[in-house]
């Protein structure tokens, strides 16, 4: 088999095993995960261009962070069983359909594009303003929308 094949047969096995497992959340969570590649690229090139010490204890943390951001989109995705799970144990039918898992995508990506667009300011690539704007407006929706699907009397508690 060709090196080329044996890629394609990687990846394909990768997005069949992640499709089979997160099911709609598939192609968001691949895009989080494209976005968190870039972003660790671009990262890099920024600290850089602004003279910063790169480290391989740098890089390290910077790829935990990028892991531990894939595991909130598993607790987003444990809250959505959750729910359902207890919805249908108490016959009410609440049917959330991964809404909680992918409102965490989409804010943990779009904060990544920000952080991209910072990164390529930083290397001297001047942005579009409406770009800047757009992604902005889009985590501002984002923290609303999931901001009103909660019950009015939610707060966080620290005990």
């Amino acid at each position: 088999m060709k090196a080329i094949d044996r890629i394609k047969v990687f990846f394909v096995t990768i997005f069949t095993l992640v499709h089979g497992w997160l099911g709609v959340l598939a192609v968001p969570f691949i895009f989080l995960v494209a976005t968190n590649i870039v972003d660790y690229v671009t990262g890099i090139a920024a600290a850089a261009k602004r003279g910063e010490r790169i480290s391989s204890s740098v890089g390290f943390w910077g790829i935990v962070k990028k892991i531990f951001m894939w595991l909130l989109v598993f607790v987003g995705y444990v809250v959505d069983y959750a729910i359902e799970a207890i919805s249908t144990t108490m016959h009410i039918d609440i049917n959330v359909g991964g809404i909680v898992a992918l409102a965490v995508i989409f804010w943990l990506m779009v904060n990544e594009l920000i952080s991209i667009l910072e990164n390529i300011h930083d290397v001297g690539v001047p942005l579009p303003p409406f770009l800047v704007k757009l992604v902005d407006y889009i985590k501002e929706k984002t923290e609303e929308t999931a901001d009103a699907a909660l019950p009015v009397n939610t707060e966080h508690r620290e005990e």
